[in-house]
């Protein structure tokens, strides 16, 4: 199957491979902002792609080994930063789940259901523990508050990495 892959991208359709590369650079970055799509992966594969798109020519194994682990980083700072927001503002178990699923309703009700499912699922899953209503109201912002923090680091994780490309690419 590679083989025939190779064999094919040989005889003119480097074109579209370079398409397909580019275009999971960009999924990729929206990726990082909306939930459903796995972002700076997409990013990933799109500028390996472009490197063996190139025989490595202009990027190698050192950029590449970088890239890859910037996109564990953002992967880990997503996780992280949603449920540290929601415990630094009281959440607990209950609230750190319904915050994630919120996350995941919300992906079918565009970008408000982005900015508020995780604040709707904090506050739902804290009052499911029995918590008063203020420390659940608190819980969601801190739900929404991480949920931020973690996508931003994501966009900037993505332009970072197709810059550090970029950069090996022409330098």
């Amino acid at each position: 199957m590679i083989d025939a892959l190779v064999e094919w991208l040989a005889q003119g359709g480097v074109w579209f491979g370079w398409l397909v590369a580019v275009v999971l650079v960009l999924v990729g970055v929206a990726g990082a902002i909306l939930p459903a799509l796995p972002g700076t992966p997409l990013v990933l594969g799109g500028l390996v792609l472009m490197a063996w798109l190139d025989d490595f020519a202009h990027v190698g194994a050192g950029t590449l080994l970088w890239l890859t682990l910037l996109t564990i980083l953002s992967i880990l700072v997503d996780f992280i930063a949603t449920a540290e927001g929601a415990r630094r503002f009281g959440a607990g178990r209950g609230a750190i789940l319904g915050a994630t699923l919120g996350v995941l309703v919300g992906i079918f009700f565009g970008l408000p259901g982005l900015l508020l499912g995780p604040f709707v699922g904090a506050v739902l899953g804290h009052l499911a523990g029995r918590a008063r209503v203020d420390d659940s109201l608190r819980a969601g912002v801190g739900a929404s508050v991480g949920v931020l923090v973690g996508t931003l680091a994501k966009v900037v994780i993505s332009v970072v990495m197709i810059l550090w490309f970029a950069l090996a690419w022409w330098f």
